[in-house]
């Protein structure tokens, strides 16, 4: 059976534009709050800017994956994961606006600061401002270098171009993988762990990682399940032919593996940090569970993993492309809420505080982002035309 060459449906377009004009909107009136209170702008900035870079992030993670492990799943999700790294540019770019705001966020990047704190003397060999933003190019040049290759040889294979050269994927992915962990272990200390350079914890980037990639497969499952909901009959066959509830009963036990694994990582690290009982370690965890902050974790652990997990283990809402995407949706919700008590109470220690700041950076740069995204999912099929895996299985189905 040959692969129908579908694409994106025309009334997501108008979701196209909407995105962008929201997007821009809302970064305009961030700019203006950001001439009243241009240090909250940089705060509200940085958090929106860790969240969102989070999915092509872990769109590249997860095709570097598939490419590695093979499987169905991972064929017929592939364009929105490819749609999601060529969106790694753009973030590169929107980056820029924080190079501005590094005195205002990291107490290392004020000399004064360091002038009186001989901790921070003693890390400014690596906490200091030309190395970051040196640090910061070499990681979106790895990032965008792997994801260039593995689009363009993707393309290649959708024109029968050098056919049955499959095997360079996987060499890619393999080293891809390595220079990807600690691209983003890395990154995770540079933008958001020396946000309290006094605190360290070696568990920190692998949990970024793991929450990269459980971003990355609710976002993707989201789109998937609203593609088959819209998209109608094409070339004698449809889209849901192929993503079948099977597919999206694989996709549901991934995601249900990526929350058991961030649950896991954070529980580590709390359980390390908190049985040591070191001066050094335990007010990072003192800071976020006083004042409201508490709350906060206690949504974490009942919405970010008790219910999802829960919820993933039924069959049922494993094969309803509707069910799961709203656990899903959840889920990306969840992470929004995450990243908030890991970055704001850098600022606001013990003491819960939200600006409505915080909430039009995350639609502004979310608007831009998923335009970005669309307008890249349109360019091409939705499905790979001539990949091995989707066509044996196609064969088979």
């Amino acid at each position: 059976m040959r692969v129908p060459e579908y694409k994106l449906p025309p009334e997501l377009y108008g979701t196209q534009r909407r995105s962008l004009l929201v997007g821009a909107g809302s970064l305009v009136l961030c700019l203006i709050g950001a001439l009243l209170n241009p240090q909250q702008f940089f705060r509200s900035y940085l958090l929106a800017y860790v969240f969102w870079v989070g999915i092509p992030l872990g769109c590249l993670a997860i095709l570097m994956l598939q490419y590695l492990s093979g499987g169905m799943w991972g064929a017929v999700i592939r364009r929105l994961l490819e749609s999601g790294t060529k969106t790694l540019p753009l973030m590169g770019l929107l980056f820029v606006p924080l190079v501005f705001g590094l005195r205002d966020l990291y107490a290392w990047a004020r000399p004064e600061e360091v002038a009186r704190d001989p901790l921070l003397q003693h890390k400014s060999l690596y906490l200091n401002v030309p190395f970051f933003l040196a640090r910061t190019v070499f990681y979106f040049v790895a990032w965008i270098g792997v994801a260039h290759f593995l689009n363009k040889w993707s393309l290649e294979q959708d024109q029968l171009i050098n056919p049955g050269r499959e095997r360079r994927f996987r060499l890619l992915s393999g080293p891809g993988l390595v220079l990807y962990g600690l691209g983003v272990t890395f990154a995770s200390i540079d933008w958001v762990m020396s946000l309290e350079p006094h605190w360290y914890s070696t568990i920190y980037g692998a949990l970024f990682i793991v929450g990269r990639g459980l971003l990355a497969f609710a976002f993707v499952i989201t789109v998937a399940a609203l593609l088959v909901g819209r998209v109608g009959t094409q070339e004698s066959a449809s889209l849901q032919e192929v993503m079948t509830p099977a597919r999206f009963h694989d996709l549901g036990n991934l995601l249900l593996a990526f929350v058991m694994l961030w649950a896991y990582m954070a529980f580590s690290q709390f359980l390390i940090i908190w049985s040591g009982n070191l001066t050094e370690e335990v007010p990072w965890y003192v800071h976020r569970v006083q004042g409201g902050w508490g709350q906060i974790a206690l949504l974490l652990i009942l919405f970010h993993f008790a219910v999802p997990f829960f919820l993933l283990l039924l069959r049922g809402i494993k094969r309803n492309p509707r069910a799961l995407a709203i656990v899903a949706g959840a889920v990306i919700v969840m992470r929004v809420v995450d990243m908030y008590w890991l970055v704001v109470p850098a600022f606001h220690p013990g003491n819960l505080y939200i600006h409505w700041m915080d909430f039009l950076a995350l639609i502004g740069l979310g608007g831009i982002w998923f335009a970005a995204f669309i307008w890249q999912l349109k360019k091409r099929p939705l499905l790979p035309l001539h990949d091995p895996t989707l066509q044996e299985a196609l064969e088979h189905e």
